[in-house]
């Protein structure tokens, strides 16, 4: 037994200790009570019998009662006043908060007929009943049971030291899970849309499964694999997938379980792993959010976290320690890489690094494929082709949440199957929030946001470059008073400058609507012009799409696959700075026109998508273009 574990031993007695202690205490504490000796009491009785107040209580062993309260008994047995005792020889010969109260005890082989002397004296009494309580139960209560258990816990805590990994004293043990056969078992069928990530992880199982087919020409085994990309695209599925077709030890483990509030608990666990590996190689290791713990050295307030940056140390040593033992691999999962310590990605620790993105529409319909297995009950309407397309930019998380939001709308509405209307409700909910049909809208509000939402699907109709009308509704969702989607038709990875200022004449449709036929402006353009404003300021500054040249102003740390931007570090000068904002306010204002434009030469179209608005509140595809005549498509005489 080392130091500190010897350590934790004597902590532990001292606390069993203090709860047997407390136990007895509890049990046995000393009551304020003047015990009396039962001569003295006799000698009361025939003497001064005065000098007890109230009722005397007799039992079988005790007489209890109270003494007047200006009398004190003194050892000798005399009667002495409250006012003649000094307070220190009050403490010295009776307890503490004394009140006057006794106990004398019954003499078992010589008691007189108490009673009759009671009753001849004229004291009163009371005699209580025998206790149906035994009395050696209770002296083995109050003694024997406080002593065996604490000679429990202590056989307790000694076979936990003793035995199965000292679990008593498992601060710095690793809490990795063996991944179990009995566990529902997940296989690369499973999991779709991430082909290439499949690809990879299937040779490193093979390379587990069949070593010799590698080493043959020279080849080695990653030491490890680095899953990254965007929340919900399957890194932790891909994970499990691999656990259920390796037929090897598969532990996994949150970067989160390494770091405790104790100092070097993170290293004893990273320690406590890699041992575990090494003792079960051929083996997997499997860290899920490896950011928690693999954060860049350095990056927090003073240097960064203490703990946190030795349980990383002790991580990048065991990783390179990896070198001489065969089977065993790490495979890790973070979405964001751009946060890690450059030591952990460098080749010998993390040689294989896999971008896990969003799905493409044939990788969204193999998900859905997947999510609408059994138990799901899909009918014959259900179109998987259609909804893939409808549906870019989700995640196979979303996927899953829409599958799931379809079929409890066809539950609550007493429905066989899952039909392609509960899909359409479903995928609005995940795209453009909830309905809020309860929120009270007046007559003016509702018109207004009808013309609105309609300056926003005329824009998308009658500007070819911009994506089509999928839905255009008045019906309240979210936090916004009404929504007009687009559908894109093909997955886009590159933008041209006429599909940015398409989307910006997009945005500004509804204030444009709202200044012509009402004259006046509103709060509901907020955020289209947040939009507009962003993506005209990404043309100038990042993209080189203004007269401002083919340059990049602004030094920006992003969140890698989130999209999300940090910072932006100024480089240029205050004269650049408003040519910028300047080349932003022409582009926003230039397509505000344009805008203004294609509303006057089509005001009465505007006005029959406003009026079928009030009149259905939502409007798909066919039925604007119903409406509005036939959508002009490209190549056509451009208006940008």
């Amino acid at each position: 037994m080392n130091k500190s574990t010897r350590s934790m031993v004597i902590w532990w007695v001292v606390i069993a200790g203090i709860v047997v202690l407390g136990i007895y205490q509890l049990f046995n504490r000393r009551d304020p009570v003047y015990q009396l000796a039962t001569s003295d009491f006799h000698q009361y009785i025939i003497d001064d019998p005065g000098v007890f107040d109230g009722y005397l209580t007799l039992d079988e062993e005790w007489i209890e009662g109270r003494f007047q309260e200006n009398a004190v008994p003194d050892v000798q047995g005399d009667i002495w006043q409250k006012q003649n005792m000094a307070p220190q020889e009050r403490d010295t010969h009776f307890p503490p908060n004394w009140k006057g109260e006794f106990r004398a005890s019954r003499d078992p082989i010589d008691d007189y007929d108490i009673q009759a002397k009671l009753d001849e004296k004229g004291i009163r009494y009371n005699v209580e009943p025998p206790s149906k309580f035994p009395q050696g139960l209770l002296i083995f209560g109050t003694t024997i049971v406080p002593l065996l258990i604490f000679l429990g816990l202590m056989i307790f805590l000694s076979r936990q030291m003793q035995g199965s990994g000292n679990r008593a004293l498992s601060f710095g043990k690793s809490r990795a899970r063996l991944h179990s056969e009995n566990q529902t078992k997940i296989t690369f069928e499973d999991v779709a849309g991430v082909d290439e990530a499949k690809e990879a992880l299937e040779e490193v199982i093979q390379f587990l499964k069949t070593p010799k087919k590698f080493e043959r020409l020279g080849g080695r085994i990653p030491k490890g694999v680095l899953l990254m990309g965007p929340p919900g695209t399957g890194k932790t599925m891909l994970a499990k997938a691999v656990a259920g077709e390796a037929d090897v030890p598969f532990y996994s483990i949150s970067g989160s379980d390494f770091v405790e509030m104790f100092v070097g608990v993170g290293a004893s666990r990273v320690r406590d792993l890699f041992e575990l590996g090494k003792k079960n190689a051929p083996c997997i290791i499997f860290i899920d959010e490896l950011d928690a713990v693999g954060r860049h050295r350095g990056a927090g307030i003073g240097g960064g976290h203490d703990e946190r940056e030795q349980t990383l140390n002790q991580l990048l040593v065991e990783m390179q320690g990896f070198e001489d033992v065969l089977g065993v691999i790490l495979i890790a999962a973070t979405n964001r890489p751009d946060v890690l310590d450059p030591a952990l990605l460098r080749p010998g620790r993390f040689d294989r690094q896999i971008v896990v993105d969003l799905p493409d529409v044939r990788g969204r319909e193999a998900i859905l494929k997947v999510h609408t297995k059994q138990p799901y009950k899909l009918a014959e309407n259900v179109n998987l082709e259609i909804l893939a397309k409808a549906t870019p930019g989700f995640s196979g998380a979303d996927l899953e949440n829409m599958t799931n939001e379809a079929a409890l709308l066809a539950a609550r509405c007493d429905k066989e199957n899952i039909d392609m209307m509960c899909f359409d409700e479903a995928k609005d909910r995940v795209l453009m929030g909830p309905e809020r049909r309860s929120l009270v809208i007046s007559d003016e509000e509702r018109r207004v946001t009808a013309y609105h939402e309609a300056g926003h699907a005329l824009m998308l109709h009658f500007v070819p470059e911009s994506d089509p009308n999928y839905k255009c509704t008045i019906v309240p969702r979210g936090r916004a008073l009404g929504v007009t989607a687009k559908l894109p038709l093909e997955e886009r990875h590159n933008m041209s400058k006429k599909r940015l200022l398409a989307h910006i004449i997009f945005a500004l449709g509804g204030r444009v609507a709202e200044e012509i036929i009402f004259g006046e402006q509103t709060t509901g353009a907020q955020n289209d012009f947040e939009q507009a404003t962003a993506l005209a300021r990404r043309m100038v500054t990042q993209w080189g799409m203004s007269h401002m040249g083919p340059l990049t102003y602004g030094r920006r740390d992003e969140q890698v696959f989130l999209g999300k931007e940090l910072s932006v570090h100024q480089d240029y000068s205050e004269k650049t700075a408003i040519e910028i904002d300047k080349a932003v306010h022409d582009i926003v204002t230039e397509c505000y026109k344009k805008a203004w434009d294609i509303l006057e030469t089509n005001l009465e179209g505007l006005k029959l998508l406003a009026d079928a608005l009030l009149e259905r509140e939502t409007l798909v595809t066919e039925e604007i273009d119903e409406i509005l005549g036939p959508r002009p498509q490209l190549p056509s005489k451009s208006i940008l």
